[in-house]
């Protein structure tokens, strides 16, 4: 399959994705092509349940992006069963779009796995504080969302999420306290307080 252009849209791409239907055999092709518009439908079109680790780990060596992470990441690998192990793992690497990956999949867990027990996040927060220090961009933006995701899941990882936040803020790297700022300006305002309130509402009746 061609695309006629490096520079196709998200809304276009979507599109394309639902005609085509479920994948894997095309997404790995369009994956090879390299093109970046191709890696991004490949995200789209493959079949979660026939994707596995070393394809993920793969796929994660090839990151050149912000978008092409959390699409992967958003589209595909939240879906996986490997998405939870391998989040904490790409945390640590060094590569800055791996360790995007892992972060931005641990905001895409708190995002859409609505089963996922609070302990689960235990872990991600432990990463998230440990992390907070790292300056480069595209790293510092992902921890920070994880972080502000974690917290606006419920009550119980709100204060969670917010004593990780007050323990960040007294690193010394100004990422770290440009994270910590930015996530306890967020949780600790009224209009998330409302969100949270009006969710815990409809889930008692």
């Amino acid at each position: 399959m061609q695309l006629a252009s490096q520079c196709v849209t998200g809304p276009v791409l979507h599109r394309m994705a639902r005609a085509i239907g479920r994948n894997h055999g095309l997404a790995g092709e369009l994956w090879a092509s390299g093109r970046h518009g191709a890696r991004l439908l490949a995200c789209l079109v493959d079949e979660p349940v026939r994707v596995t680790r070393a394809q993920m780990e793969s796929w994660a060596r090839a990151f050149d992006s912000w978008d092409l992470v959390d699409c992967a990441c958003r589209y595909l690998f939240l879906y996986t069963p490997h998405a939870w192990g391998i989040c904490v793992a790409w945390s640590r690497r060094k590569p800055e779009f791996t360790k995007r990956a892992g972060f931005s999949q641990m905001a895409y867990l708190a995002l859409h796995d609505r089963r996922a027990a609070d302990a689960k996040f235990q872990p991600l927060l432990r990463r998230i504080e440990q992390e907070a220090s790292d300056e480069r961009h595209f790293v510092k933006m992902a921890v920070n969302w994880a972080l502000r995701q974690i917290g606006k899941r419920n009550f119980a990882l709100h204060r969670e999420a917010l004593r990780a936040a007050r323990r960040i803020a007294r690193q010394e790297a100004a990422a770290a306290r440009w994270v910590a700022a930015d996530a306890i300006r967020e949780l600790t305002s009224s209009a998330v307080l409302r969100r949270m309130s009006a969710r815990r509402a409809r889930n008692l009746s």
